[in-house]
């Protein structure tokens, strides 16, 4: 439990944020604009980033891509959750005329319940999680191209000649 710790509390401070940005477009009836929602990517990805590098500066050496990996997702898929538990109660407890007004901004006469809103907004979330982890992650990894205080790289094996 304690290697979740730093994720779970990144992924919190993360939903946090979410939920404050949703807020503040909400006081000037911009949240029903799908164009806003590049700000949760914003978000997500400097979140991401950040627990990754804090991970990176606890683990020292001892740092390798699946810990790293791990850390982003899991913060990742916790504010996704949390965020989407926020989506649902404000759809349904705080502004019952979201839905519609949301719905509205897409042509098209089609009615979509909370459900599948709520399951659209997971979906979006748990991917946008694993295209910013991993695009974290290569800023992250250990490079086999930097040659270590020998010369040599890393994965590098040298042919010896024989006559």
């Amino acid at each position: 439990m304690k290697n979740f710790t730093l994720p779970i509390r990144f992924g919190l401070v993360i939903s946090a944020s979410l939920v404050a940005y949703f807020l503040f477009l909400a006081l000037f009836n911009l949240h029903t604009q799908p164009i806003f929602s590049l700000g949760n990517g914003l978000i997500t990805g400097f979140g991401i980033f950040e627990v990754i590098k804090y991970h990176k500066l606890q683990e020292g050496k001892n740092f390798s891509y699946s810990s790293g990996f791990t850390s982003g997702i899991i913060a990742g898929f916790v504010a996704t959750l949390i965020f989407t538990a926020f989506f649902v109660l404000y759809a349904t407890e705080l502004n019952p005329g979201f839905l519609s007004n949301l719905l509205a901004v897409f042509s098209g006469d089609y009615y979509a319940g909370i459900g599948i809103v709520a399951f659209t907004v997971a979906i979006m979330g748990f991917s946008t999680t694993v295209v910013l982890t991993l695009t974290c992650m290569q800023l992250f990894k250990r490079s086999r191209n930097i040659p270590d205080a020998n010369g040599k790289r890393d994965g590098e094996f040298i042919m010896k000649r024989t006559l």
